[in-house]
């Protein structure tokens, strides 16, 4: 068998907070979660998405620390319209969440904008533009 890709995992240093973040774009995230050490949800199509304290990860491996600088990879949420895009990006900038890019229309025929989860990950929303 060759090695599947099957999970993307983050650290995190506020479980309750990126569990609310996520949990607003929709993921089916268990009550209660948020006081565990490592949570994971399946996402349609079987890939999962992990987080771990960071706690957790220091205790078994000590060295580790947060990476610093912008994020190298952003997960990207399809929204169902351009109007939805704008919507999900005002109602997490309202709730405290940090805005990188305002939504704007991008030359590649969508419309996108960039949050930061707490940890500062990238999160992108877009949409198709319409084409008349």
């Amino acid at each position: 068998m060759t090695p599947r890709f099957d999970l993307i995992g983050f650290a995190t240093t506020d479980m309750a907070r990126t569990l609310d973040f996520y949990r607003r774009l929709g993921l089916d995230i268990p009550a209660g979660a948020e006081t565990e050490p490592h949570v994971e949800v399946t996402l349609p199509g079987g890939l999962r998405l992990a987080w771990d304290d960071v706690t957790m990860v220091r205790s078994f491996d000590p060295d580790w620390t947060p990476p610093t600088g912008s994020p190298r990879a952003n997960l990207a949420f399809r929204c169902a319209d351009p109007a939805e895009v704008d919507r999900w990006y005002a109602e997490l900038t309202d709730a405290g969440y940090h805005g990188h890019l305002k939504p704007w229309d991008a030359f590649w025929g969508q419309r996108y904008a960039v949050l930061h989860d707490p940890d500062g990950n990238g999160v992108d929303l877009f949409a198709p533009l319409p084409t008349d």
